[in-house]
């Protein structure tokens, strides 16, 4: 045991092996879906990774999301990820073919080659992984003879896919008003030339004087909301005009997100989180009033803010606090941990992903304390009433938590990675993995230009 932890930590230690549901591996599926089993009951539900590289929490989630979508009628997953590239996999999963001006659908089925793949952006092993991949492939076999307005959709909630979301804009309105079309191009064209380094153009808006194409692209958002009922009914399913409008948010949201990180970090961040949560109310609300939706994203944007000093000292919202705050006891979400193994992660911003070696949880951290518990696995339900009271008011003293991104520094482990936090405020559930590996990603480098792999469609061809 480490030498660090108290007495107090002892008996907390004794606590959390008494009440924790332990299980073998992440295959072992029943174990943890069953503790979490009356989450289903909420509306939103919030699954997060303590890491974007490990395995055991992707797995995890895919293993939970299933058994949401099978047993409590989840009908969304919405992911951390860009709108375009989550389209793609969305026409795979649920069948739906592209569109097409004349014929109303394509030539080119979405389900066979030469489509384009998706999320090669950095960082790719994010989500073109083996383990999302496997995820995709059951969705779409679950989705196997339900109508495609009635499947259950994937979906992307980020703002990165600046150039991406222009193209599918002009795209679209090709399908449904050329002249139209022609006024994209023209709004978007000086945007365009910026769009393969957006962070460039805010650091122009701000330096120079630089005005920038705010005014163009909420014009172009505003006309296509004013003409949602005659472009709606071209395609009649309404797909087609949500995926054209949302392409148009993110390219408004995106422009002022590319100003805003010059001006710090925390107004930034709550653009993005607060475009992540409003992208979520309309996917809820294009799917019915029934929908029930599964937010995949990291452990930092679904556990409530206000239970970390993310929120507390750097004035920073997130998904899991707006969540809150919008739906509720209707909205749950469940964190996860691990004490050291590997990780899949770069070591700079566009770097190749490597395998790396994470470092044993640092003391007076939540990892720490989770590793001395010496069980492997374990999930535990931390909502009041659920959990041990006397459990539960000892984890709410306030601990360290790690946090890997995309890019891991373990010689700045603290400092880069660590912040203070209240277990149970930020998260309702908790799944513990103590050694972990890093995920399966499908590329090792970041491709300057999409490379063939023989995969199965969307991840390659």
């Amino acid at each position: 045991m480490p030498t660090s932890l108290s007495q107090d930590t002892d008996s907390l230690q004794s606590l959390l092996s008494t009440h924790v549901t332990p299980f073998d591996s992440v295959q072992d599926s029943d174990a943890y879906t069953r503790v979490f089993d009356d989450f289903g009951n909420c509306k939103v539900l919030l699954i997060g990774d303590a890491s974007h590289g490990t395995s055991e929490f992707y797995a995890a989630r895919a293993e939970l999301t299933k058994y949401m979508i099978q047993h409590h009628g989840f009908n969304i997953v919405a992911i951390e990820g860009d709108w375009p590239d989550a389209e793609v996999v969305d026409r795979y999963v649920r069948r739906r073919p592209p569109v097409d001006k004349e014929a109303g659908i394509s030539a080119t089925d979405a389900t066979k080659d030469g489509g384009e793949k998706p999320f090669l952006r950095f960082p790719t092993w994010m989500w073109r992984n083996l383990e999302v991949q496997e995820f995709v492939e059951w969705l779409r076999r679950h989705n196997k003879g339900v109508d495609s307005h009635d499947g259950v959709g994937f979906y992307g909630l980020d703002l990165y896919s600046l150039r991406g979301s222009m193209n599918a804009v002009i795209e679209y309105l090709d399908l449904v008003d050329s002249d139209m079309a022609e006024v994209a191009r023209t709004r978007y064209d000086d945007l365009m030339m910026w769009a393969e380094e957006p962070h460039e153009y805010g650091l122009e808006a701000v330096t120079t004087g630089f005005e920038g194409y705010e005014k163009e692209v909420i014009m172009m958002l505003a006309d296509l909301l004013k003409k949602r009922v005659q472009y709606s009914s071209v395609f009649w399913d309404g797909d087609e005009y949500h995926g054209g409008e949302q392409n148009a948010r993110v390219v408004a949201d995106a422009e002022r997100y590319y100003k805003a990180m010059y001006y710090g970090r925390d107004e930034s961040w709550n653009l993005r989180d607060s475009h992540m949560v409003d992208s979520l109310g309309r996917i809820l609300k294009h799917r019915g009033s029934t929908s029930k939706a599964i937010v995949w994203a990291h452990n930092s944007h679904i556990g409530d803010a206000r239970a970390t000093s993310m929120g507390r000292s750097r004035r920073e919202i997130n998904i899991g606090q707006l969540c809150k705050e919008r739906f509720g006891s209707e909205c749950l979400s469940i964190g996860c941990g691990t004490h050291t193994g590997t990780v899949a992660a770069a070591k700079r911003w566009g770097g190749d992903v490597r395998t790396m070696k994470v470092q044993p949880g640092l003391p007076n951290s939540y990892e720490e304390l989770m590793h001395a518990v010496g069980i492997g696995n374990f999930a535990l339900d931390l909502r009041q009433g659920r959990c041990n009271e006397i459990l539960r008011k000892e984890l709410m003293r306030k601990r360290l938590e790690r946090f890997i991104g995309v890019i891991y520094r373990p010689d700045t482990e603290r400092q880069s990675h660590y912040s203070w936090a209240v277990l149970p405020e930020q998260f309702d559930g908790f799944l513990w993995f103590d050694k972990t590996a890093a995920v399966r990603s499908i590329e090792a480098r970041q491709p300057d230009e999409p490379v063939e792999y023989n995969e199965t469609w969307p991840f390659g061809l």
